[in-house]
């Protein structure tokens, strides 16, 4: 899998998301190798969109499409500033990885040894899971300098922040969540409470 993040800030929200949705019945049924995106715009503006591709050359046969140049050419004057485009080509998946179910999305980004935190998670996953059922499922991109952006799917809000606050039922769920901990440092966290979700 190959992930790009998008991030820029908005002046138009409302045109954007129209753009998206044209985008999702115009230009994503000729996107060879697109598996999803998850988009949202922040309480302070930002917007952020994660496309999910089956390769990176799939992704790079769709940007040098002329539809989607054109639909970039009217889309990116939404946008007050510059927008940064980073490209994972290595991704971890977790649970249901990206789902289209989520009512909320958390965006965190940090650094962390990979083959570490993939041995961590391994070792946990399923008492995490057990622990967390508001957790649909996730994903971990790498962009390969160290850095991660891990993309979280919660069936709702007001359940995720519930269950982040509660303590620990037993020793050994305390144990998994503080290895996890260990194994990654979240230097920014994103919060998408409107998800926009689509798949192919």
């Amino acid at each position: 899998m190959f992930v790009q993040v998008l991030e820029g800030r908005v002046n138009d929200v409302e045109g954007l998301r129209a753009q998206l949705d044209r985008w999702r019945a115009e230009l994503a049924p000729g996107a060879a190798g697109f598996l999803g995106a998850t988009a949202g715009t922040t309480a302070d503006g930002n917007f952020i969109s994660l496309v999910r591709f089956e390769s990176e050359e799939a992704a790079r046969a769709n940007s040098d499409r002329p539809e989607q140049g054109e639909w970039w050419a009217a889309t990116s004057g939404l946008y007050d500033g510059d927008v940064t485009f980073t490209n994972c080509p290595e991704v971890d998946t977790f649970g249901a990885g990206g789902s289209d179910d989520a009512g909320f999305v958390q965006v965190m980004k940090g650094r962390a040894d990979r083959s570490a935190l993939q041995a961590v998670a391994a070792e946990t996953e399923a008492l995490l899971q057990r622990s967390r059922p508001d957790v649909l499922g996730g994903t971990v991109a790498w962009p390969g300098d160290g850095t991660f952006i891990q993309t979280v799917y919660f069936t709702s809000e007001a359940e995720a922040r519930a269950n982040e606050g509660r303590e620990p039922a037993t020793d050994e769920e305390r144990e998994a969540w503080e290895r996890i901990g260990s194994a990654m440092q979240v230097d920014t966290f994103i919060d998408i409470s409107d998800p926009w979700l689509v798949s192919a």
